[in-house]
């Protein structure tokens, strides 16, 4: 006999409470995969603890890191080495982004909090010429692709917790402090406002609850 579906996630939820691991965290290598060897600029939108925007040192002379929460950027300070060229700001994504443009953007799991059509503007509007916008983003799932998708990362889901947790209970990430809301738009309506936004944006649904956009200003 199988499991009620309520008793299945509560069994999930309790097995990840004691396993958790950084989803958004699990993309942060494919990014930079999407982006050039060296640039000049990167800004990461809702930077957090600092994770993806010191990867983005690796890449970029010089990295800026915004988040709405003044203690979880206070926190990126601290964990970012005073030598490493990233520097952070407690502000509103749609209005502290300040003149500058920047050869690359990234936004993890942080444009749901924002309204959609007016924050890709603000972002394409920071864009250099020629610059690469990519986003890891959460959606509402609605169609039975999304949730076949949602379905097979389960088991995906609970063999990444037991790899790197190697089976054992683990502490929660500092990364995995921050403020949390659930999805509002569905994958197809971020996909048809996107592309009004940005013309010839490339948008695909992932694994693990995450869909990636990535944009290149002409």
């Amino acid at each position: 006999m199988s499991l009620p579906p309520r008793r299945v996630l509560r069994a999930l939820e309790r097995f990840h409470a004691a396993r958790p691991w950084d989803h958004n965290a699990h993309f942060h290598r494919w990014i930079l995969r999407q982006l050039p060897g060296r640039v000049g600029s990167a800004l990461d939108v809702g930077c957090g603890t600092g994770d993806l925007a010191r990867l983005l040192a690796l890449r970029a002379k010089r990295v800026h890191g915004i988040d709405a929460d003044p203690e979880i950027t206070a926190r990126a300070r601290e964990l970012t080495p005073a030598a490493a060229p990233v520097t952070y700001t407690a502000a509103d994504a749609l209005t502290g982004l300040g003149e500058r443009p920047y050869d690359v953007i990234t936004c993890v799991a942080a444009v749901h909090h924002l309204p959609f059509p007016e924050a890709l503007s603000v972002f394409r509007d920071h864009l250099a010429p020629g610059g690469t916008l990519v986003i890891v983003g959460l959606a509402r799932e609605r169609t039975p692709a999304d949730h076949l998708l949602g379905i097979v990362s389960v088991p995906l889901d609970v063999v990444m917790a037991l790899l790197k947790s190697r089976g054992r209970p683990v502490p929660r990430p500092v990364s995995m402090t921050a403020a949390t809301r659930p999805a509002d738009l569905s994958f197809t309506e971020i996909a048809r406002e996107a592309r009004a936004v940005l013309p010839g944006v490339r948008l695909r649904r992932r694994l693990l609850w995450r869909y990636t956009l990535v944009w290149r200003r002409p």
